[in-house]
C-alpha cells in the first residue's frame, strides 16, 4: 500500500496469509500504489509484471515464477499444473469462493498489452537474460558531445541524449528472435558452465568437455544496428574504406531514436575504434498524418510510399518531405502536398520542353555568352544569388529553406518571368536569339544541379536532354557563386519593370479588363531609360498598345497605378466599355435591391421575428447590412461613369 495511506499504516511490516497456497507474505509500503484505485491495496507479483519487479527489487521480495513459456501453470502448483492461464483463472476463482476468501468481483477497464501481430494478450515473465554494463560505456559518449567532437543539430536535442546516458541502466541485449547475431555464449552439457568467446570454442573452458551448445538467443537489434558506422567498412580489419570513411560525417535521423540508436552508435564506436562514429547528428522531425497524429499500425493511418510513388512519382514524394522541413520539427503529410510537388515537377518538365523546342541540333555545352541583355543579366544575377543561398542553407541543414528557395526561383522567376521575357528574342532572327538560348540552357542546367539532391530522377532525365559535358548530373561539379555574375544595377532595373507589369495586371484584373484588350500606358518615373528599355516587355506582358515614358503626365479620366519607381496612367476609355459596364452595374444593383427588399420584408414581419431563432434573425440583419453597403458602392460606381 501507499506509505501515505492512513487506512493501512498499522499493517505495514506484518505478515499475511496468501489464500489457496497459504504462504506468508509481507505487507510493504511503496509510493507505486495509487491510493484511490480500488481498495488502495495491490498484490505484488515480481515475476509477472515489470512495475512489480521494480517494487520487488526495492523491497527484496522473492521472485516467484508461476508460468511456463507457453503460458501454462508450472509444476510448482500441482492443483493447476499444465492448465492454460485462462482455464487456471476460472479454477482459482472457484477455489477462492470455496475457501471463503473471495469478497466480491467488480468489472473495471485495464490496460493490457497485446501482440500487434496476432492480438494475443502478452504475459510478462521473468527470465535470465544477457546484459551490458553501461556505466563504463556511457561516460566517454557523454564527454564526446560535451567537448564538441560530435554536435547535435538542433543543439537542444543534446538534452535528450544526456538525459538517457546520465540515467542509464544496464542494457539487456539478448532477444528471443528467429534471426540476428547469435549471443556468443556456449553452454557445457557436462558441467553446466558457460563459455563466452569471440569465436566458437572447441571445448568447455571450465571442464574441457566438447559437448557445447550455443545460446539460441540473438543480440538486440539495436546492438547490431549500433555496429553500422564501422562494421560496414570492414572493421575490425583496417581496410582502405575504414581508414578513409571512418569517422563518418553526418548522421541523419529522427529524434524518437536518439536513445535507441544514436547514443548506442556513439558508445559502441568509441569503445570499438577509439573514435566517435560521426561529427554531426542532424535530427529531423516525424512525418505525421494530415491531422497531426503519429502514423501507426493501430490507428491505420500510415502510408505506403510505393503507392504514393506509383501515383505521383518518387521525386514528388521526396520533394514533399523536404518542403517545410526544419531540423527537429514534425511535419504533416497529405496527398495534396504531394500533388503540389508533382505539379512542380510538371512545370519543370514543360519549361525544359520549351527550351528544347528552341534549340538547334549542335548547341554548345552550357556557357555564358557575350552581349547579354538586361533580362539576361537579371536572371544570371538571381541564379548566382540562388547558388549562394542554397549552398549556405544546405551547409546549415535547413532543407526546408533550401527547397523553398529552389521552388520560388524555378517557378516564379525562371518559368513565369524569364522564359516569357525571352520569347520576344526567340521569335526573332537577331543576335539576341542565340544569347537567349545560351542563357536558358546555362541557368536551367545549373539550377537542375541545385535541385538534384531533392529530385534526382527528373533532374537527371532533363539534364541528359540538354547540352552538357560529363556522364551524369550526379557527378557533375556543384555550382559556385561568382562575382562575375553580380549585376546589381540590371537586377534593380528589371525588378522595377516587373513591379510595374504586376501592378498593371492587378489593376486590370480588378476592373475585369480582358488581356486581349490593349491600352496605352504612360509612365512617369525618374528611371526613364530603364522603362524605355522595358517598353517591349510592357507591350507583351502588360497588354500595352503603346508605352510612353516621361517625367510627368497630366491626363484626365485615367486610371493611376503607383509603384515605388513609377506612376503609371492608363486612359479609362481604353480600359472600359462604359455602356457595357453601366449595364452590368445596373443589373447587379437591381439584384442587390431585390435581395434587400426580401430581407427587409422578413424583418418587418412580426410572425417571423417571434418564431425564428435569434441566430437566424441576427444573420438576416447582418445580410441586410452587407447588402446596403454593396448597394451604396454600386451607386457610387455608376455615378463615376460619365
Amino acid at each position: 500500500m501507499n506509505p501515505d495511506d492512513e487506512r493501512y499504516k498499522s499493517l505495514v511490516g506484518k505478515m499475511l496469509i496468501l489464500p489457496i497456497v497459504h504462504r506468508e507474505i509481507p505487507v510493504i509500503a511503496d509510493s507505486y500504489v495509487e491510493t484511490d484505485f480500488g481498495t488502495g491495496v495491490v498484490k505484488i507479483t515480481p515475476a509477472h509484471d515489470p512495475n512489480d519487479f521494480e517494487v520487488g527489487l526495492r523491497h527484496n521480495l522473492p521472485v516467484i515464477n508461476v508460468m511456463t513459456d507457453d503460458a501454462k501453470i508450472n509444476s510448482d502448483y500441482p492443483a493447476y499444473a499444465g492448465m492454460d492461464r485462462y482455464e487456471a483463472r476460472k479454477a482459482i476463482v472457484k477455489d477462492l469462493e470455496a475457501e471463503g476468501a473471495l469478497v466480491k468481483i467488480e468489472d473495471y477497464s485495464h490496460n493490457v498489452g497485446t501482440c500487434y501481430r496476432c492480438s494475443t494478450t502478452v504475459e510478462p515473465k521473468v527470465s535470465k537474460q544477457w546484459f551490458v554494463s553501461m556505466k563504463p560505456l556511457a561516460g566517454p559518449a557523454i564527454d564526446a558531445v560535451k567537448n564538441g567532437e560530435t554536435k547535435f543539430v538542433p543543439q537542444r536535442f543534446e538534452k535528450v541524449y544526456f538525459h538517457w546516458l546520465e540515467n542509464i541502466r544496464d542494457w539487456c541485449i539478448s532477444r528471443q528472435l528467429w534471426w540476428g547475431h547469435r549471443i556468443p555464449a556456449w553452454y557445457c552439457d557436462d558441467c553446466g558452465e558457460i563459455t563466452v568467446a569471440r569465436t566458437a570454442p572447441e571445448k568447455c573452458a571450465h571442464c574441457g568437455s566438447g559437448k557445447l551448445r550455443q545460446d539460441s538467443d540473438t543480440l538486440d537489434t539495436w546492438f547490431s544496428s549500433a555496429l553500422w558506422p564501422f562494421s560496414t567498412l570492414g572493421w575490425p580489419d583496417e581496410t582502405p574504406d575504414f581508414k578513409h570513411y571512418y569517422p563518418t560525417n553526418t548522421l541523419v535521423t529522427g529524434y524518437d531514436i536518439i536513445p535507441f540508436w544514436v547514443m548506442r552508435m556513439m558508445f559502441s564506436g568509441i569503445e570499438q575504434t577509439g573514435r566517435v562514429p560521426f561529427d554531426t547528428v542532424l535530427i529531423h522531425g516525424l512525418v505525421r498524418d494530415a491531422q497531426g497524429r503519429k502514423m501507426s499500425k493501430s490507428l491505420g493511418n500510415g502510408i505506403d510510399p510505393l503507392e504514393i510513388i506509383d501515383k505521383y512519382g518518387a521525386d514528388a514524394l521526396r520533394f514533399t518531405l523536404a518542403t517545410g522541413n526544419s531540423p527537429g520539427n514534425d511535419m504533416r503529410f497529405s496527398d495534396e502536398r504531394v500533388e503540389a510537388s508533382r505539379n512542380f515537377a510538371n512545370k519543370l518538365w514543360n519549361a525544359n520542353r520549351f527550351i528544347l523546342m528552341n534549340l538547334d541540333e549542335n548547341e554548345p555545352a552550357p556557357h555564358i555568352p557575350e552581349n547579354l541583355a538586361k533580362e539576361d543579366k537579371w536572371i544570371l544575377h538571381g541564379y548566382n544569388q540562388l547558388v549562394k543561398e542554397v549552398t549556405d542553407s544546405l551547409d546549415s541543414f535547413e532543407l526546408g529553406l533550401t527547397v523553398g528557395k529552389l521552388y520560388d526561383f524555378i517557378w516564379d522567376v525562371f518559368c513565369d518571368w524569364y522564359i516569357e521575357l525571352t520569347k520576344i528574342r526567340l521569335n526573332s532572327e537577331t543576335e539576341g536569339k542565340q544569347t537567349a538560348k545560351a542563357v536558358l540552357v546555362y541557368v536551367m542546367s545549373n539550377t537542375l544541379k541545385l535541385l538534384h539532391p531533392f529530385m534526382p530522377f527528373i533532374t537527371e532525365e532533363i539534364w541528359q536532354t540538354l547540352p552538357h559535358s560529363g556522364d551524369s548530373i550526379m557527378i557533375s561539379d556543384w555550382p559556385e557563386y561568382s562575382e562575375k555574375l553580380v549585376f546589381t544595377e540590371e537586377d534593380e532595373a528589371m525588378e522595377r519593370i516587373m513591379a510595374a507589369i504586376k501592378a498593371i495586371r492587378n489593376r486590370r484584373a480588378e476592373m475585369n479588363v480582358p488581356p486581349s484588350k490593349k491600352a496605352r500606358i504612360f509612365i512617369a518615373t525618374p528611371y526613364e531609360k530603364d522603362f524605355s528599355d522595358g517598353a517591349v516587355f510592357m507591350t507583351r506582358l502588360a497588354s500595352a498598345s503603346l508605352v510612353e515614358v516621361g517625367k510627368e503626365f497630366n491626363l484626365d479620366s485615367a486610371v493611376a497605378v503607383v509603384t515605388e519607381a513609377a506612376k503609371i496612367y492608363i486612359p479609362m476609355d481604353e480600359l472600359v466599355d462604359f455602356e457595357a459596364e453601366r449595364k452590368r452595374l445596373n443589373k447587379e444593383l437591381d439584384t442587390a435591391r431585390a435581395q434587400l427588399a426580401g430581407i427587409q420584408a422578413k424583418l418587418s414581419n412580426e410572425g417571423f421575428l417571434s418564431k425564428a431563432p435569434e441566430q437566424v434573425i441576427a444573420a438576416q440583419r447582418d445580410n441586410a447590412e452587407k447588402l446596403s453597403g454593396k448597394i451604396t458602392m454600386l451607386e457610387e460606381s455608376l455615378s463615376k461613369i460619365k
